[in-house]
Formats: C-alpha cells, sequence, structure tokens
C-alpha cells in the first residue's frame, strides 16, 4: 500500500512539473509580430534593432524657431570689404589692443594685419537690411576704412555698397546699395527683452552664409569697456549678452526674438581663443534706431549729454557717503551749466531712474541718455538726503548748448597763407585710412609753394596734432611759429605719404 501511494506522488508530481514547464515556455515565446532578436540574425529582411518610434515633435509655442529664421534670414547680408595697401610703418601703430583682441578675437587681429600689409588685404562681416529700398545696417568696425564694401544678399545677389554715415562710439554704421523692394527686418523693442528669454543670431560666421543659432539673454545693460577706452570715455555701451553662438563674421548681423523682429545687433564676443566661448554681445536696437535715424537725417549722430560725472553705489560707498540706498548711480561733479546743474541737481544726489526706467549702472544710464538728442527733455529721478525727487533736465550738445550738430559742409574750408584747405570726404578718409584731415588746394598761389606740396595733399598731423578738420591747420601753424615752425605730415590721394617741415632751416 505504501508503495502504490509512492508511485502516485512521483507520478503526480511529474505531470505537475511538466505543466509548469509548458506554460513557463508558452510565456517566454514571442507573441505573433514580436520578433524575438535572436531569431532575427537569421533574418536577413530584420534590422537588428529594437522597433524604431516615431520622432515628430510639437515645439510648445514660443520655442519654434522656424518662423523666425525664415522671416530673417533673407533680410540678413554678406557685407565683404577691401583695404588698399598702406605703408608698413602704419601697421605698428594699429596693432590691435589687448582688450580689443579679448573681444573681437585673434583672427580679427590678423584680419586687421592683413588689411595693412603692402598687397592690401579683405575683410568679411554680417549686415541687415532695415528698409526695402536698400539701407543696411552694420558694425562700424565691420567697414572702418574700408576702400570697397560689397554686399551679397541671401539670394546671391551682389551690390556695391556706399557708406552712408558710421558712429564708432555705439560701434554702429550704416550702408545703402542701389536696389528695391528687399526683404527688410522690423525693429523690435530691445526695452521688452527680459532674461532668460529665446533668442537668434543670424549672420555669417567665418564666410558661412546664413547661419542661424540661437540661445537666451543672459543679461542686459551690459560694459565690457571696448568702446569707451577708443572713443575718449563716449562709448556708450549698454549691451544685450547672449549665449546664441557668435564668431568672427556675425558682427554686424541680426540678434531677433522668436517674432523674427530685430532686438540688437552682433558687434562682439570674449574669447581667449578668437572663437565663440559662450559670450556674445549686440548693441540694443533701442539705440541702433536711434543713430540710424540721426545718420539718416543729419550724416552725424546727436549726442545728448546730461552733463554729470557718476559712480554706481555700491556697499562700501553707501557706507561712505552715508546713503540709504543701494540703488542708482552717485553724482561726483557737474559739468558747469549743464543741463544736470541747470535742472538742479547737486553733488551727492543719487540718481535712481530716466522717464521712469531704472538705472542702477553706468551702462543703463548712459543708454537712457544716448536715445534722446539736445534739446530734448527728460524726467530725472534722484535722491537727496533720503527723500525722492523729480528734475525736469534740457539735454545739452557737446557744446552745452541745444543746437542740432551738422555734418561739416564743403563752406567749412578755410583760406590760409593765401592756400585753401578743405574738409576731407568720408569716402575718400576710408580709402586711406586717416581719421578727418584737410586737403590743401591753389598751393602755386599761396606762401606753402615754398614747401614742396602739391595740389591734393591731406595734413593729416602737425607736429604730434592731429588734423581732423580744416580749421586745425591753421590753429596748429599758428600755435608753431612761436616753436619756430613745425613738420606737418599727410597723404595724397593716391596713397603717398609725405612730410614737410615748415618755417624751420
Amino acid at each position: 500500500m505504501q508503495a502504490k501511494n509512492m508511485m502516485l506522488g512521483l507520478l503526480t508530481s511529474a505531470v505537475l512539473g511538466g505543466g509548469v514547464a509548458v506554460g513557463g515556455y508558452k510565456l517566454l515565446e514571442a507573441e505573433p509580430g514580436n520578433v524575438a532578436q535572436s531569431t532575427v540574425a537569421s533574418d536577413p529582411q530584420v534590422r537588428y534593432t529594437s522597433a524604431m518610434r516615431s520622432s515628430a515633435y510639437a515645439a510648445p509655442e514660443g520655442l519654434n524657431f522656424v518662423a523666425a529664421a525664415a522671416a530673417t534670414t533673407p533680410a540678413v547680408v554678406h557685407v565683404m570689404t577691401e583695404y588698399k595697401a598702406e605703408p608698413r610703418q602704419r601697421s605698428q601703430r594699429m596693432q590691435m589692443d589687448p582688450l580689443f583682441r579679448q573681444f573681437f578675437g585673434d583672427q580679427f587681429e590678423d584680419q586687421l594685419r592683413g588689411q595693412q600689409q603692402q598687397g592690401g588685404g579683405e575683410g568679411s562681416g554680417s549686415g541687415v537690411i532695415i528698409a526695402a529700398n536698400g539701407y543696411i545696417v552694420t558694425n562700424n568696425h565691420v567697414i572702418d576704412k574700408a576702400s570697397k564694401i560689397t554686399v551679397v544678399l541671401d539670394d546671391k545677389r551682389k551690390f556695391d555698397a556706399e557708406l552712408v554715415g558710421t558712429d564708432p562710439s555705439t560701434d554702429i554704421a550704416v550702408i545703402k546699395v542701389k536696389a528695391d523692394n528687399l526683404p527688410f527686418i522690423k525693429y523690435g523693442n530691445s526695452d521688452e527683452v527680459k532674461v532668460g528669454q529665446w533668442v537668434l543670431a543670424v549672420g555669417n560666421p567665418f564666410s558661412l552664409n546664413t547661419t542661424v543659432t540661437a540661445g537666451i539673454v543672459s543679461a542686459k545693460g551690459r560694459s565690457i569697456g571696448i568702446l569707451s577706452r577708443d572713443q575718449n570715455n563716449m562709448g556708450i555701451e549698454s549691451f544685450i549678452q547672449t549665449d546664441a553662438v557668435v564668431n568672427p563674421g556675425n558682427s554686424g548681423g541680426a540678434l531677433v526674438n522668436t517674432n523674427g523682429d530685430l532686438i540688437g545687433i552682433n558687434s562682439a564676443i570674449s574669447s581667449h581663443t578668437g572663437s565663440f566661448e559662450g559670450y556674445a554681445f549686440a548693441v540694443p536696437s533701442a539705440i541702433v534706431s536711434k543713430v540710424v535715424d540721426d545718420l539718416l537725417k543729419y550724416k552725424v549722430v546727436q549726442r545728448a549729454l546730461l552733463g554729470v560725472r557718476f559712480t554706481e553705489v555700491d556697499a562700501r560707498l553707501a557706507s561712505e557717503k552715508k546713503l540709504n540706498t543701494l540703488n542708482g548711480v552717485y553724482v561726483q561733479s557737474l559739468v558747469p551749466n549743464s543741463a544736470a546743474a541747470v535742472a538742479g541737481l547737486k553733488v551727492g544726489d543719487v540718481i535712481t531712474d530716466i522717464n521712469g526706467i531704472a538705472v542702477n549702472t553706468s551702462a543703463q544710464l548712459q543708454e537712457q541718455v544716448s536715445r534722446f538728442r539736445p534739446g530734448d527733455k527728460i524726467k530725472v529721478g534722484y535722491l537727496r538726503g533720503g527723500d525722492k525727487e523729480i528734475a525736469t533736465a534740457t539735454l545739452f550738445n557737446a557744446s552745452n548748448t541745444t543746437s542740432v550738430v551738422k555734418e561739416m559742409p564743403a563752406s567749412a574750408a578755410i583760406t590760409y597763407e593765401g592756400a585753401k584747405f578743405g574738409p576731407v570726404t568720408a569716402r575718400l578718409q576710408n580709402e586711406l585710412g586717416i581719421d578727418g584731415g584737410a586737403q590743401i588746394t591753389g598751393v602755386k598761389g599761396s606762401n606753402f609753394k615754398e614747401t614742396g606740396m602739391a595740389e591734393g595733399f591731406i595734413i593729416t598731423r602737425i607736429d604730434k596734432n592731429p588734423v581732423r578738420k580744416p580749421a586745425d591747420v591753421q590753429n596748429f601753424l599758428e600755435q608753431a611759429k612761436d616753436n619756430s615752425g613745425a613738420l606737418v605730415e599727410g597723404v595724397y590721394p593716391d596713397g603717398r605719404k609725405a612730410y614737410y617741415p615748415i618755417g624751420r632751416e
């Protein structure tokens, strides 16, 4: 009986074990339509990979750059420049400032050096069409001293461009091509740009036409010190900082928002290698539009001045001056009879806002004032002894008047010692790589006939004094009479340099 029960138990265990095995196999067996990877290798019609899913992705509203890129790229152009050969000694005098090398990169310095060699050189940058009739905004440093400017559109049409005007203090220039019905970009309001907002940079880096990169606004009102040093502390710096990739060749290109509105002109990068390292800077559209408008209307930028010397308020200054705020800029001194002085501001005041817009840095204050012209009125908010005050200031120009500054007309020529000295055209200044100067005519009938000067000679320097305009010639030569003469330096329209001693034995 015991043996019979034992045999029955073994049989039951065997049946159960077989059922478990079969059931487990069925559970592990691939369902119809699912191919096990172990069988794929023997089937040449099936890829050795997992099932692929659709990669279609619907970007959240506001994060799709396709529309902005499509609207922007036709209006961003490639700006190509040519430079005439110049004497070798000039290349030593114009070596790039180390600070400019940091922000524009070593490659820009190499380009600059190439422009100064005996064979001349070429340059490359970007520009933005801002009007259908051919007006283009770019950087001053893109076209500075160029003898020829060529513009290539996104559709590969090529035009010679004419220089309309420049403003080195903001690094903005306007050029024009003879064409109509061109695509253009509308200005956006850079005041409304927020830190963290998505932006696109469009340009021609390394001559790669129509390149679009994306990033965010990293900071606003950024001053990096590359314009103020070069413009006798008159440079206006309040850059939009972004991490959108910008490289040499992007200068003068567009910074746009996701609507395709122009919110800045890309101008510089901070780099130790000459290539992008995460920091790019653009001139805000609020400044660009005002500078462009001035250049088109007056041929020269109308620079309005408040007439104060100031420093930013920090914890140390607040403690030292017993200030009740860490915001605003502290008035250190006032220009006599300046706009600020006439409006009633005093040393020790803390300027907090301009027309209700807060200003906590020098860059922010300069940006707000730079939007206006001499004669315009602004509301200056300030703290005095803890009390908030508002003053109305009428802005002045550099001569402490409200007059509009006009471009030097041809009538600004002077007659001195029997010869006529006239201003040098902007185009000729660019071709020769000079800043200003005075061109002489009527030499044979003048007291200059014995010097050896020929007709058309352009005086650029008298002793150590740079000649910017015709009146400088008379002023410096009159001063030199007390010093037994002067050495006159200049250049002829064909590029030949010459030196002439005057009043020296």
